[in-house]
């Protein structure tokens, strides 16, 4: 996922652009976010295959960004979704 992400190698949906946006997210907090992240889980089962939850900074570092991503048949990373990790409750 860094690889693709430093060579540019990956694609945005629909939805991960609209909830970057209703988050307040930019493309560099979403790169920020895979290069400095850890993978947080694998969601298999999905007819295009598994899904790969990540973790990291924003590009400010003063916040956590998470994206859901996938590789396509063609080797791209394709990013999901993207949104801002809130601190759990309680």
């Amino acid at each position: 996922m860094r690889a693709a992400v430093a060579a540019g190698v990956y694609h945005l949906t629909a939805h991960a652009l609209h909830e970057m946006g209703d988050d307040d997210l930019q493309i560099w907090d979403l790169e920020a976010a895979i290069l400095t992240g850890r993978l947080r889980g694998r969601q298999r089962g999905d007819p295009g295959g598994t899904r790969y939850v990540v973790h990291g900074r924003s590009a400010d570092r003063a916040g956590r960004v998470g994206a859901v991503c996938r590789f396509t048949e063609t080797g791209r990373l394709l990013i999901i979704t993207v949104y801002r990790v809130t601190p759990p409750e309680g």
